[in-house]
C-alpha cells in the first residue's frame, strides 16, 4: 500500500510527528543513502544540524554475510558475543576483519562530509532516520554507536516500520513511525517513488543543510515558479525548463552546446542544487531537433552564444524575473557561448562557470568577459584540462580553476558530480548576490 509518494513527502510527514523536538538541542542522523533525504526534511522542519551516521557490519571472516558486529566512527564497536564465540573468533580474526572495514567506512565518510567534521552528539538528543525499517539490524547498531559517540538520548524515526520489528527496538530511547503495518512486506510498497538515492544526492544534501546552519539563503516552504517554457528567437522557438524561487532576485542559465541542456541528468543535478541554494535556474536547449543533427551546429559559438543573449532578454522581460542578477552555466562547447554572451554583455551577467567546457572555443573574446569565471575540470580529463588552463591565461576578469580529483569528462565518479554542484552553488551565491565579494585573479 502506498503510503508516500517519495522520500521528501515521507520525510515531512514524519518530521510533523517530531515537531515536538523543535527548539530542543537534537541533531538529525541521516543512514546512507536512501535515509538522507528523508533527514534531510526532518532537519529543515526542526531547525536541526543535519549529518549521518556510517556503520559497517563486522562479518563472520569464513561467512561475511553472519554479522558478529559493527563498528562506526570514533572508534565506536558492537560485538555480538554469543555469534563470536560460536564461530571461535579469535582476537587477530576480528583485528584482520575490523581493519579492512574500519578503512571502508573512513572512506565513505569522508566522500560524503567533503572534509566537514563530525557533528558532536555528546550530551545531546541523536534523531537517528532511515527511509524505512524492516528486520532493524542496521538501526540497531546505529543507535548503539550514536550512544557510544556520546548521545544522552536517542530517537529512531522512520516513515514505515513492522508492527514487529518497533516493538523490539529497545536500543533507542523511543521509535517514531507514521506508519506501523501488522503485514509489511518491503519498504519500497510504502512508496511510490523509491528509486535509489545516490552518493552524490547525499553530498548535496548535506552541503545544502550546512549551508543552512551557516545562515546562508536558500529555498524553504515558498511558492515559486516551476514551469516549461518556449522561448522565441527568430524563426525557431527553443524549449525550456524555468525554476524561480518566490522572490527571485538571482538566475542561472544554462547552456549546452547540443539540444540536450534540459533533459540533461548532470545539468538537472546541478540546477537542483542551485535552487536549493535559493537561486533560480533556466534549463535550455540553445538547439532545436533537427539542427542538432547537423554537428557543425554544436561547434557554431556564434549561432549558440547570440541564442543565450534572446534567452536572456526573453528571461529580463517576465516581471518574476526582471530585477534578477544573471549568470551562466556552460557544459562543453556551451561554455565557449556562454563566455562569447559574456563578453558580449559586459556588466550585464554577473557570474560564469564552466564544467567540463571548452572555453577556449571563445577565442580571442576571453579577454573581454567581465563576469567572475569559475572553470571546473576533472583531472582525469587531460585534453580537456589543459585545453581550460590556456583559457584561463587569456581571461582578464576574476576566475579560478578548480579540478576535481579522479573526476573525467562526464563526472561519473562517486562524489564527483556533487562536488560540481556545491563549486557552481557557491561561486553564483557569492557573485550573484546584490552585494558580491571582490575576488582576486586565481
Amino acid at each position: 500500500m502506498t503510503v508516500f509518494a517519495d522520500r521528501v513527502d515521507a520525510g515531512r510527514q514524519l518530521a510533523a510527528r517530531l515537531e515536538y523536538l523543535h527548539d530542543q538541542d537534537v541533531v538529525v542522523l541521516g543512514l546512507p543513502r536512501g535515509g538522507v533525504p528523508v533527514a534531510f526534511e526532518v532537519a529543515e522542519a526542526l531547525g536541526a544540524p543535519l549529518d549521518v551516521i556510517v556503520v559497517r557490519k563486522l562479518g563472520v571472516p569464513f561467512q561475511p554475510e553472519l554479522a558478529m558486529g559493527a563498528i562506526g566512527e570514533g572508534g565506536a564497536q558492537v560485538l555480538d558475543a554469543n555469534v563470536m564465540a560460536r564461530a571461535r573468533i579469535t582476537d587477530a580474526d576480528l583485528s584482520a576483519v575490523e581493519s579492512r572495514q574500519r578503512a571502508l567506512l573512513e572512506e565513505r565518510v569522508a566522500r560524503l562530509r567533503r572534509g566537514r567534521d563530525r557533528i558532536d552528539l555528546l550530551g545531546r538528543t541523536a534523531v537517528i532516520v532511515d527511509d524505512g525499517i524492516a528486520t532493524g539490524s542496521t538501526a540497531r547498531v546505529a543507535c548503539q554507536v550514536a550512544r557510544h559517540l556520546g548521545a544522552a538520548r536517542v530517537i529512531l524515526a522512520a516513515p514505515v516500520a513492522p508492527d514487529e520489528t518497533v516493538r523490539n527496538l529497545t536500543e533507542a530511547d523511543e521509535v517514531v513511525c507514521v506508519s506501523v503495518p501488522r503485514w509489511f512486506m518491503a519498504v519500497g510498497q510504502h512508496y511510490g517513488d523509491f528509486s535509489t538515492t545516490s552518493d552524490d544526492e547525499v553530498i548535496l544534501l548535506l552541503d545544502a543543510a550546512a549551508r543552512r546552519m551557516r545562515g546562508d539563503q536558500s529555498v524553504g516552504e515558498r511558492p515559486d515558479c516551476d514551469v516549461d517554457v518556449e522561448i522565441p528567437v527568430g524563426a525557431v522557438v527553443l524549449q525550456g525548463h524555468l525554476h524561480l524561487p518566490e522572490p527571485a532576485d538571482r538566475v542561472v542559465l544554462f547552456a549546452h552546446g547540443s539540444g540536450s541542456s534540459r533533459h540533461s541528468p548532470r545539468n538537472q543535478f546541478v540546477a537542483s542544487a542551485l535552487y536549493l541554494a535559493g537561486v533560480g535556474t533556466l534549463l535550455l536547449d540553445l538547439l532545436t531537433e533537427p539542427e542538432e543533427l547537423d554537428r557543425a551546429n554544436v561547434f557554431n559559438m556564434d549561432l549558440l552564444a547570440s541564442r543565450l543573449a534572446a534567452a536572456t532578454q526573453w528571461l529580463r522581460s517576465r516581471p518574476d524575473a526582471a530585477s534578477c542578477r544573471v549568470g551562466y552555466f556552460g557544459a562543453s562547447t556551451g561554455a565557449g557561448a556562454a563566455l562569447l554572451a559574456a563578453a558580449d554583455a559586459g556588466d550585464q551577467i554577473a557570474a560564469v562557470v564552466s564544467r567540463g567546457g571548452r572555453p577556449d572555443l571563445a577565442g580571442a573574446r576571453l579577454a573581454e568577459v567581465k563576469a567572475p569565471t569559475l572553470l571546473i575540470v576533472g583531472s582525469a580529463d587531460e585534453i580537456v584540462l589543459d585545453l581550460n588552463r590556456q583559457a584561463q591565461a587569456q581571461l582578464r576578469c576574476p576566475n579560478q580553476l578548480a579540478v576535481v580529483d579522479r573526476a573525467t569528462h562526464l563526472f561519473e565518479e562517486p562524489g564527483t558530480l556533487a562536488e560540481v554542484a556545491i563549486l557552481a552553488s557557491d561561486w553564483f551565491t557569492r557573485h550573484l548576490a546584490k552585494e558580491p565579494q571582490n575576488p582576486s585573479v586565481a
